[in-house]
Formats: structure tokens, sequence, C-alpha cells
């Protein structure tokens, strides 16, 4: 089967799916020619789906991605500069949650806006574990701390500039500041001997943060819980990832207790040009 078709009807031969192709694997012989693969197009292709997406005239169908199937940029949902700024500025890390967990409906579209996110290659190495309701995330956070307490007795260089002491002091004393009383974490690992999987995590994180927001979501990256997840063997086993793999990121998830109201200020930003 070839790695695309055009429809010569439609095409205008504009090249812009020869420019536009990541790996240069479409070219044009000449300005009567058609788009075509290169040799060896099939093995390069990452099935980004940019050739489809670009041409404005609905011409090229990949094998496994056509136009029909890709819905269109509505440009009367793209945000101007203005509202961009506004939305990133006003997002906050929530730390305090209601007492209501979020529906199963709402996480998986919160998921599913995430998987967008770009990844080298288009490699889309993410996979996602949703740690679901207080008890066990309880369960979690308890395992956090013992963590601490054996970090503070066998390496306080780490432990004292983390303020572990602070962390186990408030557990015991009825606060959670490990996972926040949050209902749910969404963790997103991958293989760990793939170098690509620990960016592509953090930046569908990343996405899944703003998506949060969007839907009246609170959301805050999980710390802690993901270094102990990394290298203490009871947490390891309470999560029970796939063999070969392991926790990039992590993120508390629930409905924001409070509302905030106003843009914190921010340091100025630090430019250097270099021409």
């Amino acid at each position: 089967m070839e790695l695309f078709s055009i429809d010569r009807d439609k095409c205008k031969r504009d090249g812009h799916c020869v420019a536009e192709c990541p790996v240069a694997i479409i070219e044009m012989k000449g300005k009567e020619s058609f788009p075509s693969p290169v040799d060896g197009a099939a093995e390069l292709c990452i099935n980004c789906g940019h050739c489809v997406s670009v041409c404005p005239h609905g011409a090229i169908s990949l094998n496994t991605m056509k136009p029909e199937d890709c819905p269109p940029v509505r440009k009367d949902l793209l945000l101007t500069p203005e509202q961009a700024e506004h939305f990133l500025r006003a997002r906050r890390s929530i730390r305090t949650y209601r007492d209501e967990p979020v529906d199963q409906a709402t996480l998986t579209r919160l998921i599913d806006i995430a998987r967008y996110a770009p990844s080298g290659h288009n490699f889309q190495p993410v996979h996602w574990l949703i740690i679901d309701g207080r008890n066990e995330m309880k369960k979690l956070a308890s395992i956090v701390i013992d963590w601490m307490r054996v970090m503070i007795a066998d390496h306080p260089e780490v432990a004292e500039p983390m303020h572990f002491d602070r962390a186990v002091k408030v557990w015991e004393n009825g606060q959670d500041r490990i996972l926040r009383d949050a209902h749910h974490l969404i963790v997103a690992h991958g293989q760990t001997a793939f170098p690509p999987a620990q960016a592509a995590c953090i930046i569908a994180l990343t996405y899944l943060e703003l998506a949060a927001f969007s839907l009246g979501l609170g959301a805050c990256w999980a710390g802690y819980f993901n270094a102990a997840a990394n290298v203490y063997p009871p947490m390891q086993q309470a999560l029970a990832l796939p063999q070969g793999h392991q926790t990039f990121g992590a993120m508390m998830v629930g409905y924001p207790k409070f509302q905030y109201h106003r843009l914190p200020l921010r340091n100025e930003a630090r430019i250097t040009w270099k021409r």
C-alpha cells in the first residue's frame, strides 16, 4: 500500500506538503508533477499528519489518516494573544481541594487533550496511570512519608534542604502536604531505557495542567511523590508499573476549594540576546 495518496482533482501542486514534512519524505519532481513519496518514505514516515493538516485543499491522504477524519481548525476558537496571556497567567497550582471526586469522563477527557502534546519524532511514548480515591491517595502519601523518614535518617544532606522533617511533622499532626487530600493523582510514565520518554511525559503533563484549568479543575505537580516513586521500592511495588517503566511526573487533580481573583507578579524575564 502506498504511504499516501493524492486527489489530483483537488491538488493545486502548491508544495505545502513538501515544505512542511518534518522528515522530508515528500517530493515534487517538477512544476507540473504531483507530490510523491521519496524512496524509503514508508520506513521514515513518523505519521505526524502534517501533510494532511497543512493542505488547504484536502488533497492528500495518509494510509493511516484522511483529511475528512481530521477536524478542521476553527478560527473562532483560537485565542488572541491577550486571551492566551491571561489564561496562562491566571492558572494557579492548586493545593486545596473540595471533598468532591472528579467523574471518570472528565478525567478521561483531560488525558485525551494531553495526549496531543508534542513528542520527539512523534513517538508518543507516554503511558498514564490514574490513582483514584482518597483512601488510595492516603496510602501512597504514607509511603512517601516512610521514604522521607528513611532519607532523614540516612541522607540528611538531601532531606534537610528539601524540608522533609517539616512534611513528616505536619503529616503526624494530621495534615497531608504530600498529596494535599486530592481525590486523584495522574501519573505519566514510560520506558526507562527510551530517552525521549522523560521529556514527552513532562510536556504532556504540562498540557494536562493547562487543560485542567480550562475544565474548572485544579492541578499541582506532585514532586515529593515523583521523587519517591523513582527510588523507593515500596512505592514502586505499590504502583506496579510495567516492567522497565518509571514515573516521569505526576499531577494532583481535583476541584479547587477556593478561587483566585488576581494575577500575582513574577520576576522580570532574564533574557540574553545573541546575534
